[in-house]
């Protein structure tokens, strides 16, 4: 069953409408196959959706409000910020490496119980247009895209790496983790 209707997630895209500007809908899109994705990787994503719909929203935020493709500390500081805000400081540390480690291309293995691995693989589905798998069946991630299309996120994705390898070729991707 897909996961609709967040209204966490959808209050926190929101507020950031103005910085995400034209690219609002793609990256709306992006946040809710995360999130499908997760929730198909763990049972425990569904128990915690607050949890990953917060992280889902602030883990590439850094690109529009920071105006940056070193973007992993501007969305850890303002997913640091909401959590505190909100009331959800037992949460920061999990979320923090959820964004933290979500372009990490060995897996998680710290903290099991967290939804960092979920989270990551979730991420890299959505990122490779569903090339990487990781055993998820092509039929139920041509769903997801189906019902969130990319809106033109990963064309922007695109044209940022293309800048950032313009700007600083000595670091092009300064998100990946090994």
């Amino acid at each position: 069953m897909l996961l609709t209707a967040i209204p966490i997630l959808d209050e926190i895209l929101g507020a950031h409408s103005t910085e995400l500007g034209s690219d609002m809908a793609g990256y709306r899109n992006h946040t809710y196959r995360v999130v499908n994705f997760c929730a198909a990787f763990s049972a425990r994503a569904t128990e915690s959706l607050d949890k990953l719909a917060i992280a889902a929203a602030f883990h590439d935020i850094g690109i529009w409000t920071d105006g940056t493709f070193d973007y992993l500390q501007p969305s850890i500081r303002a997913a640091t910020a909401y959590l505190r805000c909100s009331g959800r400081v037992t949460w920061v540390e999990e979320i923090n490496r959820m964004i933290l480690e979500h372009h990490k291309i060995s897996h998680f293995r710290e903290t099991p119980t967290w939804l960092v691995e979920p989270f990551r693989r979730a991420d890299w589905v959505d990122v490779s247009m569903g090339l990487v798998t990781f055993g998820l069946a092509r039929a139920q991630i041509r769903e997801i895209f189906s019902m969130w299309p990319s809106a033109g996120f990963h064309k922007r994705l695109v044209q940022l790496s293309l800048r950032r390898l313009r700007t600083n070729p000595w670091s092009p991707l300064p998100m990946m983790r090994l």
